[in-house]
């Protein structure tokens, strides 16, 4: 799809969230999720797509959101548009393919950029959230950083839930690109939550315990780490969690 024609009335738009925070301690970097479930915000952009710009920004206005623990967002640069003249830095063939199975979850085989996701259902509108953001979690989440930069997470599925998947991210903020050749040719674009570490977790039933080695800390950006748990029938989200350590 030409991405000059998904443009989208983005400045007015706000998340509105109220499914409360994780608790989460400095000292110990421990974080527990929520009673209601936390909306994981996914964004599939591109810097060679000129339509992308108005979503990266929007996307940055959700930082107080994801640093309350209110919501998990995370910008995956897809490069099947650096044939136009610039290759995106961010880019990795694996967030096109959990781009394409979102569309699979969706009934669909077109993937476009910007394109908005949220807990695995496409949304063009780029609308609040509505009544689904205060839904019950069906899933307990602990997540606690160790020695270095492991992390580990006890996950305890709700009652009724059967076959459970998960994702891991590293994401990072304070990104900037002076952009040379393509659409954006000239533009100065800035970026957040930038997906820099993408790990599917694979697929359990009961609970269980996951690990993630992340990559190293950037001083000069900010990170969090986050955990999403979702029902790998359907994409939904069952729970997530995100921890700025």
């Amino acid at each position: 799809m030409d991405p000059k024609k998904l443009s989208h009335t983005l400045a007015a738009a706000s998340l509105l969230i109220g499914c409360g925070s994780a608790l989460a301690s400095g000292a110990a970097c421990k974080a527990e999720s929520a009673a209601t479930v936390v909306p994981v915000i996914e964004l599939y952009t591109s810097e060679g797509c000129s339509s992308c710009p108005p979503a990266d920004r929007w996307l940055s206005s959700l930082k107080p959101a994801a640093a309350s623990g209110r919501a998990v967002v995370q910008a995956f640069h897809v490069g099947y548009w650096d044939y136009i003249g610039w290759v995106d830095r961010f880019a990795n063939a694996a967030y096109t393919q959990r781009q394409k199975q979102v569309a699979s979850w969706n009934g669909t085989s077109s993937i476009y950029t910007p394109q908005l996701i949220r807990d695995g259902r496409d949304s063009r509108d780029y609308a609040p959230l509505g009544a689904a953001a205060g839904e019950t979690a069906k899933a307990r989440i602990v997540l606690q950083k160790n020695a270095g930069d492991a992390f580990e997470a006890s996950v305890s599925p709700g009652e009724g839930v059967g076959a459970w998947a998960a994702y891991w991210t590293v994401t990072e903020n304070g990104h900037a690109s002076k952009v040379k050749a393509g659409e954006n040719a000239g533009e100065y674009l800035q970026h957040d939550f930038v997906v820099r570490q993408y790990v599917p977790a694979g697929e359990y039933r009961g609970a269980s315990k996951l690990t993630l080695r992340s990559i190293a800390a950037d001083p000069q950006h900010e990170r969090r780490v986050n955990l999403v748990v979702y029902d790998p029938k359907s994409g939904k989200t069952l729970q997530a969690i995100g921890m700025g350590c």
